[in-house]
């Protein structure tokens, strides 16, 4: 999203901007940046500067940060000495990061904070290795000098109680929970609000902690796989303690999420309730908790994620469950998002005879509706309806990897769909007239679209900002394309009697082939008659076939 901001900033005349980013190297960032022109950006990597400059500025960093400290502390003057600031840049092995999180552990040892540093020296090597053990062994220090012996020893025997009864991990109080913080500071990121997430200074804590090979200390090193277990076991627990039918108690099958107070929502669902619903896939419980928390498209994604891990060979009677939730949830997701109670009433009483949803959750329909509609068997071949649109919709199409839909109205707007869980995406507004034509560009980077005023328009796909207006046309444009390289809009349309190409006529057509709709794709045109025959044109190879 930055990178793309930047882009977009190239487009501010009057604007000079000059902005500095680090990042570690990977793979999409290096892949944006290379979209970007050698002209336009410079790159510097860490490891081909000279190390001397980097020692250099380390030097500076640490001479900088300790004499704060040493100020602070009343500490005696030119404290801790140049001799030591050497050996710190020598630990260092031409990391920042190492640097900073010394700085870090020493200054929140106040009164101790030069026992800090010399106990940071002695844990280092005096043989030289590498960069990585140097940021291994200062983590293991701060984490052996910050836990206390009580705390990491109720903490190995809560991991083995966690394989018998994982669901432990997660009830623990609130004291607990800032004493094991208290000295970690030079680590973590502890905002002072405690509702905010706590954060990790650097990525490299984190693989630190998570690689048995680096991480020697049994009492710090983590199992991803087993964290994972537990936390989602913990979930579940939570869940199935919490969510409830009508959770925020409000006893009217109409309110409306939008009417609800927030802070009603949240105190009947607090943050922990709602971290849960929201990244672990109860099923209309959970849906109507993400209905009040406004995040009804986040479960069907989580919905749609988990059919993908799911074959239908190694769990039949599961996929078929997620299966017709996800159906279930995506006909339902303006229920979800504006009168979630109805998903115990309107959702499951128009739900298909066989849907499985329905069977299991038949019971939570409210005994006022004494007599049910006759309903379709099963579910029908329409995945859902995308809403928004305030006209009649006169065109549609797919980006060329199939996750996103353009659409154009009547109401003078072009929007942007996710096509896999039908949110908006963006609304492309600016257009004086209908918008007769959309498309995507091949490359799926931008949208053309043609209107009634005679003009043709271009937009940025991924940010909604206008590129371009073509005009010169005499008559309404009915019909826009992208050239098969994205560099040029053919327009190829259907005006009065004619097909047209630009300004030209080029075939005239009968009344049997005059049109009640058209669309184009790479210099091909189809046409739908009143009859309700379709005829395609490949006007490259003359070719004309007829249906």
């Amino acid at each position: 999203m930055i990178l793309q901001l930047l882009a977009e900033a190239q487009s501010l005349p009057r604007v000079r901007l000059r902005i500095f980013l680090t990042s570690r190297p990977e793979i999409p960032v290096r892949y944006r940046l290379g979209q970007i022109p050698d002209t336009e950006h410079q790159d510097f990597v860490l490891h081909s500067i000279s190390p001397a400059i980097v020692d250099h500025d380390i030097s500076l960093f640490l001479e900088y940060n300790l004499g704060l400290i040493g100020r602070e502390l009343w500490l005696h003057d030119g404290w801790p000495g140049k001799e030591i600031v050497m050996r710190m840049v020598h630990n260092a092995s031409g990391l920042f990061i190492w640097a900073a999180t010394a700085c870090r552990y020493i200054r929140k040892g106040k009164r101790y904070a030069a026992k800090r540093l010399d106990t940071i020296l002695h844990n280092s090597a005096s043989t030289p290795i590498g960069p990585e053990k140097r940021l291994d062994e200062i983590y293991t220090t701060v984490l052996q000098q910050s836990v206390v012996q009580n705390t990491r020893t109720r903490r190995k025997e809560n991991r083995i109680k966690c394989y018998d009864k994982s669901l432990e991990m997660l009830r623990v109080t609130k004291e607990d929970v800032n004493l094991s913080l208290l000295d970690l500071h030079s680590v973590l990121d502890i905002p002072k609000d405690q509702t905010c997430p706590i954060r990790l200074h650097h990525p490299s804590f984190r693989d630190f902690l998570l690689n048995e090979d680096r991480c020697k200390d049994p009492n710090f090193w983590v199992d991803e796989k087993q964290a994972h277990q537990t936390l989602a076991d913990s979930c579940i627990h939570l869940m199935s303690q919490k969510l409830k039918q009508d959770v925020c108690e409000l006893q009217a099958p109409g309110s409306q999420a939008g009417q609800v107070e927030s802070s009603w929502v949240e105190s009947c669902l607090p943050p922990e309730v709602q971290y849960a619903c929201l990244y672990w896939a109860h099923l209309l419980h959970w849906l109507e908790a993400l209905g009040w928390m406004g995040k009804a498209s986040e479960g069907i994604q989580a919905i749609l994620s988990l059919e993908d891990y799911v074959l239908v060979k190694d769990g039949p009677n599961l996929h078929a469950f997620i299966y017709d939730a996800k159906r279930f949830a995506l006909y339902n997701r303006s229920v979800i998002e504006q009168v979630p109670l109805q998903l115990y009433c309107s959702a499951l009483v128009f739900a298909p005879e066989n849907s499985i949803i329905r069977k299991k959750f038949k019971t939570c329909i409210p005994d006022w509706i004494q007599q049910e509609p006759k309903v379709q068997a099963r579910w029908n071949a329409a995945l859902q309806t995308l809403e928004g649109h305030t006209s009649w919709v006169t065109s549609v199409a797919f980006s060329p990897d199939g996750k996103q839909v353009v659409s154009g109205s009547l109401d003078k707007t072009v929007r942007l769909w996710d096509a896999a869980i039908g949110v908006p995406l963006q609304t492309l507004e600016g257009h004086s007239s209908w918008v007769n034509s959309v498309s995507f560009s091949p490359d799926g980077k931008q949208v053309v679209s043609g209107l009634s005023d005679r003009t043709v328009r271009l937009w940025d796909a991924a940010t909604g900002a206008p590129l371009q207006t073509l005009e010169g046309h005499t008559d309404s444009v009915t019909s826009v394309a992208f050239s098969s390289d994205s560099k040029q809009v053919p327009i190829l349309r259907v005006s009065n009697h004619w097909v047209v190409e630009g300004d030209t006529n080029i075939l005239w057509l009968p009344p049997d082939y005059r049109k009640t709709c058209s669309a184009t794709w790479n210099g091909s045109l189809v046409i739908g008659h009143s009859s309700g025959r379709i005829s395609f044109f490949a006007f490259k190879k003359g070719v004309k076939l007829v249906m």
